[in-house]
């Protein structure tokens, strides 16, 4: 499940700024009202990078768990020994 726009919106705000304890209001992008709570305001623009950048990573995360599970599947199909981390993989 896709997280709700606010909600990535939030969390590209606090790794820009870990210390914004704003808020943010209205239903889409485009009502958007954010409570900067006296903090320098981020442009829209570097917020939807920072949402780019975080999902471009978080894919690139899950490839990396996919391709790492093949790797062992066929290791063991092989009979050749694991890295720790195909080993890790597998679930008993």
């Amino acid at each position: 499940m896709e997280k709700h726009i606010s909600i990535k919106y939030v969390e590209a705000i606090q790794s820009i700024n870990p210390n914004w304890s704003g808020s943010i209001t209205g239903n889409t992008e485009d009502e958007f009202v954010i409570d900067w709570n006296g903090e320098a305001e981020i442009s829209k623009s570097d917020i939807q990078a920072k949402i780019s950048e975080m999902e471009t990573a978080e894919a690139n995360a899950v490839q990396a768990k996919i391709d790492l599970k093949a790797s062992a599947k066929a290791k063991l199909i092989a009979g050749e020994p694991l890295t720790e981390d195909e080993a890790n993989t597998i679930v008993l």
